[in-house]
């Protein structure tokens, strides 16, 4: 692939030129139509998408938490979250759990980059590895301000109903 496709993804951008080019020597391209899953909640995935264009919606437990486009990275939960091991299965070495579906909304090109590859790039491109990573703490900051707020409107749904079957039982 070229170094200038990879240059384009704003965690991408910006990068020496050797990082560039190690990113592009193990990233390939994907094209899905709209409507394809790119990933499916809580199945393995072992690949991570920068989207080059098109439009995708996140679903999280059937809800659309955020509409994402070109620029954007996904899939790096279930590529970052672990290394692989390898004395596991190709299956388990390669691929974590995805927190998240992700469904194109319109058709997409995509670079995508396997779990094996990226971990290598630790050492030939620790700053675009870095970057990844910033990306997997950014969604993981979501994710848990989403889940304070979905607990939050839980327990006022359940403390408005009166629900609580000690109260007002003395």
């Amino acid at each position: 692939m070229e170094s200038s496709r990879v240059a384009a993804i704003p965690a991408f951008a910006d990068l020496p030129e050797d990082e560039l080019a190690a990113v592009a020597s193990v990233a390939y391209e994907v094209e899905i139509a709209s409507g394809q899953a790119l990933a499916a909640e809580e199945h393995t995935g072992h690949t991570l998408f920068a989207i080059e264009s098109g439009t995708a919606d996140v679903v999280v437990e059937g809800v659309t938490v955020r509409t994402i486009g070109t620029g954007d990275v996904v899939g790096e939960i279930a590529v970052l979250a672990s290394p692989p091991d390898s004395f596991e299965a190709p299956e388990v070495a390669e691929g974590g759990v995805r927190t998240a579906s992700v469904v194109a909304t319109s058709p997409m090109r995509l670079i995508a980059l396997f779990k094996r590859d990226v971990w290598a790039l630790d050492r030939r491109a620790p700053i675009a590895t870095q970057r990844l990573r910033a990306v997997l703490d950014e969604h993981r900051a979501q994710d848990a301000e989403r889940a304070l707020a979905k607990q939050r409107a839980q327990d006022e749904r359940g403390g408005s109903t009166g629900s609580d079957p000690l109260a007002g039982s003395a």
